[in-house]
């Protein structure tokens, strides 16, 4: 090699106590550690719930199927707010990043910020501060019928037709 050519004695030597240092620790961590590590991996820095049936799914008078319900809306409300916090963060930082041209570079970040955005609203917005999974079931069973008779929100109502009027 034309690098340990160029190397002074005492790099040259500096090397070779280092590889007698290092060399056994990495043979063990190669030949003892790494297998056993591969065999088991476990990721414990992401906790896992499982999936429990939504509130459409559960019986009237079945409370721990209620409440259950109600946790996972909280966990997946708290999962959308750390989403939507996310990609605001990365639509500041964008726009502070490329000042006057932020409309140019940033407009994907924008758009995806706004279309979460609207998302989170149409979901949760307007439900108030004390929100449980009925509430929130309530809101999207009346938006859905709103959209039935009216179309999407935000368009304005349909015209009626006369057979409607009478």
């Amino acid at each position: 090699m034309p690098e340990e050519e160029n190397r002074t004695p005492f790099e040259r030597g500096f090397a070779k106590l280092f590889s007698v240092l290092d060399g056994p620790v990495t043979a063990f961590r190669e030949k003892f550690v790494e297998p056993n590590q591969s065999k088991n991996k476990q990721y414990y820095y992401h906790r896992r719930y499982r999936r429990v049936p939504t509130i459409d799914e559960c019986l009237v008078n079945d409370s721990v199927c209620i409440y259950e319900a109600n946790e996972q809306y909280r966990r997946d409300r708290h999962v959308d707010d750390e989403i939507l916090a996310i990609l605001r963060q990365r639509r500041l930082e964008c726009e502070h990043y490329h000042g006057h041209d932020a409309g140019k570079y940033c407009k994907k970040v924008t758009d995806d910020y706004l279309q979460s955005e609207a998302n989170w609203f149409a979901k949760y917005g307007d439900l108030g501060g004390k929100v449980d999974v009925r509430n929130a079931y309530m809101k999207q069973k009346h938006r859905m019928l709103w959209e039935r008779r009216h179309g999407e929100v935000g368009t304005g109502m349909k015209a009626r037709k006369l057979s409607d009027a009478e």
